[in-house]
């Protein structure tokens, strides 16, 4: 591998990485300690559209967690920053909770089911075939189609839950539409999130729990990355991709020196 430039800024997933099941990982403490007294920027990030930077930063403080809330990216903020990039004050159908429609009304968004420029499918703990019926016509009707992020499903204490990316497939099949997925593996994530801190690519480290999401976005923003074992890539599925992360580590808790 070429020289890289010194690690000057840092982007983190938070589940797998940080936290695991609501319990904070060994490590992330003081490895989020040493990145707020370093003075580095950083920006810890996650796919979950569902709740605000605010909403987050009380849940991880929760947990023992401190993380400022503009040091929190979401794919909710990020499909903000597309849109608003694209269609500045335009109208959307939305799906999703206060994480994606908060977002949406802080860029000027008007949020309608009459005629949107976009339908806009997130998270979600409460899909209604209602509301999908209501996208397919949308989307029939010429609305364009935007997801926040493809992930098929979601954690919870009882097991899998269908997620985004499971749903913006129905919709798919029902119109013959593909949506646009501002979220991971998508660079654009990645980018809008550096332009957020104003912090560049060449001298910035992701930290990921998966190959095919964290990784490959990092990976394709130029920036180094790191895999950690402590989420859902294992060990044995790491030669299964054409592609690999820089440096593969336990924990979180082998990165806090590298601050």
């Amino acid at each position: 591998m070429a020289d890289r430039k010194p690690i000057e800024s840092w982007l983190t997933d938070m589940d797998g990485v940080l936290i695991h099941e609501g319990v904070p990982i060994p490590g992330a403490d003081a490895f989020l300690k040493k990145l707020r007294d370093s003075g580095k920027p950083f920006l810890v990030l996650t796919n979950n559209s569902i709740y605000t930077p605010r909403d987050l930063h009380a849940r991880l403080r929760r947990m023992g967690l401190e993380v400022p809330i503009e040091n929190i990216w979401t794919s909710a903020l990020a499909t903000a920053q597309f849109l608003d990039d694209q269609r500045p004050e335009g109208t959307a159908y939305v799906i999703g909770e206060a994480g994606l429609t908060t977002a949406l009304h802080d860029i000027g968004y008007i949020l309608t089911d009459h005629e949107p420029d976009y339908v806009v499918l997130g998270e979600t703990r409460t899909y209604s075939f209602e509301a999908m019926t209501k996208a397919v016509r949308l989307i029939n009707d010429g609305a364009r189609f935007i997801c926040t992020n493809p992930d098929e499903t979601g954690p919870s204490a009882e097991g899998a839950l269908p997620a985004t990316g499971a749903v913006a497939a129905l919709i798919t099949k029902a119109t013959g539409k593909h949506p646009y997925f501002a979220g991971k593996p998508n660079p654009l994530m990645m980018r809008t999130g550096l332009n957020a801190i104003g912090a560049h690519s060449e001298n910035s480290a992701m930290i990921g729990d998966r190959m095919d999401t964290d990784v490959l976005a990092g990976m394709e923003a130029g920036m180094q990355t790191f895999l950690v074992l402590t989420g859902l890539t294992r060990p044995e599925q790491i030669e299964n991709f054409p592609y690999r992360p820089s440096k593969v580590v336990d924990s979180i808790a082998d990165l806090v020196d590298r601050i």
